[in-house]
């Protein structure tokens, strides 16, 4: 799996208009199932999602994790994480998982996140979805499990 992680202040997702997820200060986790991609690989990725430290302490060092902060997540699917731009001018995708296998993947990483302890909500997968947020930092992480 492959996520894109942005501290942010808040972060809000909307589909037609209407906010369908949202949080305050922590994570918007961009993420997207791999081909040949499990459910350990899912686990896993939250869970080094859940204890990374890029959030400051009192020195103003990324030294606290989401966990340590209390922060919130805000978790959207993004299939185009698995672009291939080796050649020509136009991305393949041929690298993501099927839609079904996508989804499940997708719902067990958000599951995950929330049993960590971190109030988590989502955008709708294979949805077109508007997303805003204010990065804080700015910081900006790419993880793959």
């Amino acid at each position: 799996m492959r996520a894109l992680l942005q501290r942010v202040s808040h972060a809000a997702v909307a589909v037609d208009g209407e906010t369908i997820g949202q949080c305050g200060p922590g994570l918007l986790i961009l993420v997207c199932a791999m081909r040949g991609d499990t459910d350990a690989e899912a686990d896993r990725l939250a869970a080094r999602i859940a204890k990374l430290r890029i959030f400051e302490d009192a020195d103003g060092r990324m030294n606290r994790s989401i966990l340590d902060t209390g922060g919130e997540a805000l978790i959207v699917s993004q299939f185009t994480l698995a672009a291939d731009t080796a050649r020509g001018n136009r991305p393949g995708f041929s690298g993501a998982a099927a839609p079904e296998e996508g989804r499940h993947l997708y719902e067990r990483f958000a599951e995950r996140i929330a049993a960590l302890g971190i109030p988590a909500e989502t955008g709708r997968f294979a949805a077109k979805m508007e997303v805003s947020l204010l990065n804080d930092g700015p910081v900006t992480i790419w993880m793959e499990s």
